[in-house]
């Protein structure tokens, strides 16, 4: 008997999640109810983290984060205890796209709120996927942001490949997600950190336009201080707060 997926809770915003990342996956599922038997088909339950010891069944993932609770439900469904070999891509920029593939099949995709971000992401995804052999790789695009990523995987002791992005952009509904998973499949130089991070000009102008557009006209952060959210030292917020004291 084909073995499927069960959602299980009463955390409706939660519900609501999964039932949508699963469609846009296409993985065949079934909703469940604490009140009813489980079906004997069910392979394994996401549920919240609050009500995974309310489920009598062996197989219970509880969905912290939702893309990598689904990852790892499909993992239990396929038998795959630990994968031979694991990919991850990273598509740098301001919030960059992270796609972790597992012997050739993409099995998780994040968006890191930060540069800084990444490495967490990636630490926890390679603890999630274990396997025989691991890269980690990233595109050679956006310096400014690819050297925080890499400066920030090198303290988590993470060594990282830099390869030649051109090609992997598309236009498509997620263009980070799916340059992340090209990236991730391309093969690239070892990395060398730490690394020095100084924005362009460009970036810098960039940054006081959108401290203009947060502030709604009332604040233009100064050079200096756009220069600091580049090399993500201080965030946003914090660049206009302080242009208003100074003001």
């Amino acid at each position: 008997m084909s073995k499927v997926l069960g959602v299980m809770t009463e955390d409706f915003r939660l519900y609501h999640d999964l039932v949508a990342a699963l469609k846009a996956r296409d993985i065949p599922f079934v909703s469940l109810s604490f009140s009813r038997k489980i079906p004997e088909n069910v392979g394994v339950i996401v549920t919240s983290p609050a009500e995974a010891d309310r489920v009598r069944r062996p197989h219970v993932v509880a969905a912290g984060d939702i893309g990598t609770a689904i990852a790892r439900a499909v993992q239990v469904l396929q038998g795959k205890t630990r994968w031979d070999e694991v990919l991850v891509g990273i598509d740098p920029g301001a919030e960059p796209g992270v796609a972790v593939v597992g012997d050739g099949q993409v099995i998780a995709t994040y968006h890191a709120p930060s540069p800084e971000g990444v490495a967490g992401i990636v630490r926890d995804a390679l603890g999630t996927f274990p396997s025989e052999r691991r890269r980690v790789r990233i595109g050679h695009g956006d310096r400014t942001n690819r050297n925080r990523i890499l400066n920030a995987l090198a303290r988590e002791g993470l060594p990282t490949e830099i390869v030649d992005e051109a090609g992997t952009t598309d236009r498509t509904d997620e263009p980070d997600i799916d340059a992340a998973i090209k990236i991730a499949f391309v093969p690239g130089v070892r990395a060398a950190p730490p690394y020095d991070v100084e924005p362009t000009p460009g970036e810098v102008r960039e940054i006081q336009r959108r401290s203009r557009v947060s502030s709604e006209g009332g604040v233009t952060i100064s050079k200096d201080l756009a220069s600091r959210v580049a090399r993500g030292e201080i965030t946003l917020d914090e660049a206009i707060r302080k242009q208003r004291e100074r003001d």
